[in-house]
């Protein structure tokens, strides 16, 4: 399942996913642009992964802002030839308040931080997917969307939102050669208590690993039939 040759754009690269998911994509021969909001954090990454020059490149963004998304797009385009995956893994939790004490400054935040940043890239990226005619997006969501707890409005609400972007997108891209799907999960282990301290609260826990797995094979050659796709990730 090589990606050798392929541009993919990690977003929210220094989070607890995007350090695993971005090392797994560089051993597959994809050249990376690693994209946060702090310049900082990220060339501490890069240098992490080694620093290549050649398939690394970082850029501080605020993908909430349309401009910067797209300035970000095409600056990865730029440097790299063109651009084919994005690993969308903007994170980002607030429980908020109950509906009925507002929670109205809570679901701005969450829909900024989910829908906006996911419509922004999407925005940019998908029409030179389409004239490629090859194209991978990919992001995670969990499955308190389909079964929120309690004060949980504003994040399951934006997240909710996030997917159906998505979903609408794989519509759009039926035919084309690309594809857009979502990897749902319940919790992702970044500290593999699943496996060091099991139990049944901790079973249906995914590791940054086995998302990134699931990652790379939807980026590949032999993916290319799964399209619009919520793939669940937590131990059924």
């Amino acid at each position: 399942m090589s990606l050798e040759g392929r541009v993919a754009i990690v977003s929210g690269a220094t989070g607890g996913l995007g350090p695993v998911v971005a090392r797994r994509l560089l051993d597959e021969g994809a050249r990376l642009a690693l994209l946060g909001t702090s310049g900082t954090k990220l060339d501490a990454l890069a240098a992490e992964l080694g620093g290549d020059s050649q398939r690394l490149m970082t850029r501080a963004v605020d993908l909430r802002d349309t401009d910067g998304a797209g300035a970000a797009v095409e600056a990865v385009r730029e440097r790299f030839g063109g651009v084919q995956i994005l690993a969308h893994l903007v994170g980002g939790y607030s429980a908020g308040t109950p509906l009925a004490e507002g929670g109205r400054v809570e679901l701005a935040a969450m829909l900024d931080q989910h829908v906006w940043t996911t419509f922004n890239l999407v925005r940019a990226l998908a029409p030179h997917l389409i004239a490629g005619g090859w194209g991978r997006v990919v992001a995670v969501s969990p499955t308190t969307v389909a079964t929120p707890g309690r004060d949980m409005a504003p994040y399951v609400t934006a997240k909710a939102g996030q997917e159906a972007l998505l979903m609408a997108l794989a519509r759009e891209l039926k035919g084309t050669g690309a594809t857009a799907n979502v990897l749902v999960v319940r919790a992702i282990d970044v500290q593999h208590v699943r496996d060091r301290e099991p139990s049944p609260k901790t079973a249906a826990w995914t590791t940054p690993e086995e998302i990134a797995a699931a990652i790379v094979y939807l980026c590949s050659d032999e993916a290319r039939v799964v399209n619009g796709a919520r793939i669940p990730l937590n131990g059924g």
